[in-house]
C-alpha cells in the first residue's frame, strides 16, 4: 500500500500526517516519523497499517499549510529530534547517464564529451560510470561493482521545505541536484529498513569541483532539503520529473526529467548493499538518508544560481514539488581560528 506522510510544526507542537489531498489526516501519539517508524519495527507491524491506525480527527488544509499561509509549517519528512547526530546524510554519483556526460564534461581537459568516451580517453568520472553500467546490476543474490559514495553531513544540514539553502561565504558556487532520496531506519539487530523515499535537492559546489574532481568531497558538504513527503511503497522504476530555477517571476532554466531504475547504471539494491556493507552505517537507532544521484543540472547549462533564486523539482508520484530559495552568504575573508587548550 502506498503511503505519503509529512510532518508538520506549530511552535514547539510537532505532528506527523498521511496525505489525503486536499488534506493532511494528523495522526495521534507519534510527534515525528522516526518514532512512528521505530515503533512499526518494535511492534513488528507494516509503518502504514501502524499510521492508518493512529489517524485522528484532526485535519488541515495542505493547501494552506503549503503556501505558509497556516500557523503549521513543513518540517523535512525524516528527521531525529533533538538529536541530529543519529542521522547520516550520504549520496551515490554518477549514477544517471545524464549525470555522467555532465561529470565528464565538467572534468575533460581536450576534446568533446563523444569523443573521450573512448576508453583510453576517459576521465576517471566516465570511467567509472562504465564500470557502473557493466557491472551495476547484479542478478539476484550477486555482489555488483561499487558505486561513488560521498558524505554530506549529519541531520543538520536538512533545510525543510519552503526553507533557504545557503550558499556559504566559504563556498564558490552552490547549484541544485534535482534527486531521489531514500530513508532507513536502522532496527535494534543492525537489520537496515527501507522507510520509503523523497524528493530531494542535494545542492552542490560545483565550481569548486569542477578544479578537480578530487574536490568532489568537500564540494558535497553543503545544506540539502526533502520533501515535503516521504512517500511509502511507491515504486521506483522509471519515475519521471521536472526541474526548474525561477528568477523572480521568470523561469531562467527548466528540464523534464527520470530517475528509477530502468534509468540509472546501478540497481537500487546494489546501491544499498554497498552503503550497509560498512559495519558502522548498521548502528541501533541510525537514521540515513541517501541520495540516489541526478540526471541534469542546470550548472551544465551555465547557469549560477544566485540570492533569490528558486529551485523547485517534482517526480511522478511523490507529491508536492519541493521549492526552496537560495541565500548568499558573505565571503569569508578570515580564517576560522582554532583555540588550543592548555
Amino acid at each position: 500500500m502506498m503511503m505519503r506522510l509529512v510532518q508538520i510544526a506549530n511552535g514547539t507542537e510537532r505532528r506527523v500526517a498521511i496525505v489525503i489531498e486536499p488534506e493532511l489526516v494528523l495522526l495521534s501519539d507519534v510527534r515525528s516519523t522516526y518514532i512512528l517508524a521505530r515503533r512499526a519495527l518494535e511492534l513488528q507491524k507494516d509503518i502504514t497499517a501502524l499510521a492508518q491506525s493512529l489517524g485522528s480527527d484532526d485535519v488541515l488544509r495542505y493547501d494552506e499549510v503549503y503556501s505558509g499561509k497556516s500557523s503549521w509549517r513543513l518540517l523535512a519528512p525524516i528527521d531525529v529530534p533533538g538529536d541530529p547526530q543519529k542521522m547520516l546524510v550520504s549520496g551515490t554519483g554518477l549514477t544517471h547517464l545524464g549525470s555522467a556526460r555532465e561529470r565528464q564534461a565538467m572534468h575533460a581537459t581536450a576534446g568533446t564529451v563523444q569523443e573521450e568516451i573512448d576508453e583510453a580517453k576517459m576521465t576517471d568520472s566516465m570511467r567509472m560510470f562504465e564500470w557502473g553500467r557493466r557491472n551495476g546490476r547484479p542478478a539476484a543474490g550477486s555482489i555488483g561493482i561499487a558505486p561513488e559514495w560521498f558524505y554530506k553531513g549529519d541531520g543538520s544540514v536538512l533545510v525543510a521545505p519552503g526553507g533557504a539553502l545557503t550558499i556559504p561565504g566559504h563556498a564558490e558556487d552552490g547549484g541544485e541536484e534535482a534527486e531521489v532520496a531514500t530513508v532507513y531506519v536502522i532496527a535494534a539487530n543492525g537489520t537496515p529498513h527501507r522507510i520509503g523515499m523523497t524528493t530531494g535537492n542535494e545542492f552542490s559546489d560545483h565550481v569548486f569541483e569542477r578544479k578537480n574532481y578530487l574536490n568532489l568531497a568537500g564540494s558535497k558538504l553543503r545544506q540539502c532539503s526533502l520533501g515535503p513527503e516521504l512517500v511509502i511503497g511507491q515504486p521506483f522504476e522509471d519515475v519521471r520529473g521536472h526541474v526548474r530555477v525561477l528568477r523572480g517571476t521568470e523561469t531562467v532554466w527548466e528540464k523534464d526529467i527520470r530517475t528509477g531504475e530502468e534509468n540509472m547504471a546501478h540497481s537500487l539494491a546494489n546501491m544499498e548493499h554497498h552503503h550497509f556493507k560498512f559495519a558502522g552505517h548498521r548502528q541501533a537507532g541510525m537514521v540515513h538518508v541517501h541520495f540516489l544521484g541526478a540526471d541534469a543540472l542546470s550548472f551544465g547549462s551555465n547557469v549560477r544560481l544566485g540570492e533569490g533564486d528558486v529551485a523547485e523539482v517534482q517526480f511522478d508520484g511523490f507529491g508536492r514539488a519541493l521549492r526552496n530559495s537560495i541565500r548568499v552568504e558573505e565571503a569569508l575573508t578570515a580564517p576560522v581560528q582554532v583555540a588550543v587548550m592548555r
